[in-house]
């Protein structure tokens, strides 16, 4: 699977298959099982669930990448990246005798309709709201009938990123009643962090405090209609646009960047701003 340079007496994919059989998913199940089929790709028939985590990590973010991009043509390529990730690891649990691809494509399509009983039965949802609290209600029935924990903030996968485990665990939370009466509460809040923060003597009562205030700044983020994670990328994307201008302009004046004082490096920066926003 590790990515190649093609070469002129490198078989290319339409010397093997049709433009309307390399169009199916069908086809990626072939081709994943052939590559891991005894005489394929020694690579590919290495790997396991566990050395595909970071693969499938990446391949998400770099989906994600594309969407903020706004190019569909990079969506197009990358969403076809996270699909070899599915069929990947159907065929190693197949294999294994886990469960089949069929499996997967069963409990999910079962899943689709079963939460949207508006759609395939004979249920009636007003708006969005209405199909989301549905969906929560459905949800919980599932996990009940499963023994699973009832709790908002059970079952929630611990290694999503930080920001991301808050938020989902706040809306959790707040759908359950758990929820300031509007956002002033959570404003309120974020000044007694700040003040609390500013009242530690140890390293320890720093980070404890450190970490309350970033949680509540998530919740600030989330009552703003955002979503914690997609800020911070787009500040730390606006962060290193506006470095690389202050950078480039320094080297314009022939300037030493890194020698200016923090004065001249400010001016720079409200350049740069204006330059690249």
């Amino acid at each position: 699977m590790p990515q190649q340079d093609s070469s002129p007496d490198q078989a290319s994919p339409k010397d093997t298959f049709s433009d309307e059989e390399l169009g199916t998913f069908q086809t990626l199940v072939n081709i994943v099982a052939r590559l891991r089929a005894p005489g394929g790709c020694p690579w590919d028939r290495e790997q396991t669930h566990e050395s595909l985590k970071r693969h499938l990590l990446e391949e998400s973010y770099e989906v994600i990448e594309a969407i903020d991009q706004g190019n569909p043509a990079i969506l197009s390529e990358e969403l076809g990246d996270l699909m070899v990730q599915v069929a990947f690891h159907a065929d190693i649990a197949g294999e294994a005798g886990e469960f089949q691809l069929e499996d997967v494509l069963r409990q999910i399509n079962g899943k689709l309709v079963r939460r949207h009983p508006h759609v395939f039965a004979d249920e009636h949802a007003e708006d969005a709201r209405e199909v989301e609290q549905n969906w929560e209600q459905i949800k919980a029935q599932e996990r009940k009938e499963k023994g699973e924990s009832k709790s908002p903030v059970e079952g929630i996968p611990v290694d999503m990123p930080a920001l991301a485990y808050a938020q989902l665990m706040q809306d959790r939370v707040g759908k359950a009643g758990f929820e300031w009466d509007d956002i002033s509460g959570v404003l309120d809040k974020i000044v007694e962090e700040v003040t609390e923060l500013k009242a530690t003597t140890t390293p320890e009562e720093k980070v404890h405090e450190l970490g309350d205030l970033l949680f509540t700044m998530v919740n600030l983020t989330r009552w703003s209609g955002a979503h914690a994670e997609d800020v911070l990328r787009q500040a730390n994307q606006r962060f290193g646009k506006r470095y690389l201008s202050m950078e480039k302009l320094a080297s314009e004046q022939g300037l030493d960047f890194e020698a200016l004082p923090l004065d001249r490096k400010e001016e720079l920066w409200q350049e740069a701003k204006r330059l690249v926003g």
